[in-house]
């Protein structure tokens, strides 16, 4: 039977539309890798302008007590792990890190690093955060929390050196459930090695090169925060243009529409 020109023509359309996905993603692409390329040349440079407006240390491990909250959130940290044992017994429901956030497939493309988000790039992700009420609300009395999760590492989970997005912020760890041989499970960052201990925070710069090991038979899990920096009001607002133009981009963007699509799946399942 010959072709009627309504085929012909719903035939031509669906060829457009192959052709025009298939441009957009080489495009989508080659934008990643141009805003790759110049935003990792442009933070560099603010990295080192954020350094000298720091008021506190530019070190790679900072001092705890620099930071009024930290005695407030490890006198309560059993109820951080309280939480955490509910969402550990589902702990394969729970998204890999890299379903969340593709970029992080480079570091990241086995399935030992599970995640369980309570911000993401300044939203807060209100279903997450009723479902752990008590973290959540520990999480609201510190000061300019930008990201938080859980991380969750397999045994014999390994990650290779990377560096942070910018000197604007300070990455913390929450030691939730640390495997008990220090030689086995630790982080180094910079020159400097540095174990976790449960109910305690390591705060530290992680635009020094930093890279994790498990080599225990146990599973470790922080609570990891990243916090905005003391900076002058010159660095504060350097620090805010970096991140406005951060959210907007397509490694945020990416993430949170992958983070809301875990979070869909797992209402249509009824969890």
């Amino acid at each position: 039977m010959p072709a009627t020109p309504s085929l012909l023509r719903a035939q031509f359309d669906e060829l457009t539309r192959t052709f025009c996905r298939e441009r957009m993603g080489k495009w989508r692409l080659r934008r990643r890798k141009y805003v790759k390329r110049w935003g990792r040349w442009l933070t560099h440079r603010v990295d080192r302008f954020l350094a000298r407006q720091s008021l506190v240390p530019d070190g790679p491990i900072l001092n705890a007590a620099l930071f009024p909250w930290v005695e407030g959130l490890e006198r309560q940290w059993q109820d951080v792990r309280m939480e955490l044992g509910a969402l550990l017994q589902r702990r394969e429901q729970l998204p890999f890190f890299q379903d969340i956030s593709p970029d992080q497939k480079r570091i990241s493309p086995d399935d030992k690093w599970r995640t369980f988000f309570l911000y993401g790039f300044g939203h807060r992700l209100e279903r997450n955060c009723r479902l752990c009420p008590l973290t959540a609300s520990l999480l609201r009395q510190v000061p300019g929390v930008e990201t938080a999760f859980f991380s969750i590492l397999a045994p014999g989970k390994i990650i290779p050196p990377h560096r942070g997005i910018t000197k604007g912020l300070i990455r913390c760890h929450l030691g939730v459930v640390i495997p008990p041989a220090a030689d086995q499970c630790f982080m180094d960052i910079g020159d400097v090695r540095c174990t976790w201990q449960q109910g305690r925070l390591l705060l530290f710069d992680d635009t020094y090169p930093h890279a994790v090991s498990n080599h225990s038979d146990q599973e470790r899990v922080v609570l990891l925060f990243d916090i905005r920096r003391p900076l002058t009001l010159s660095g504060r607002l350097v620090r805010a243009a970096l991140l406005w133009g951060f959210r907007r981009t397509a490694y945020v963007r990416d993430a949170m529409r992958n983070e809301a699509r875990w979070e869909q799946r797992q209402l249509a399942l009824g969890r």
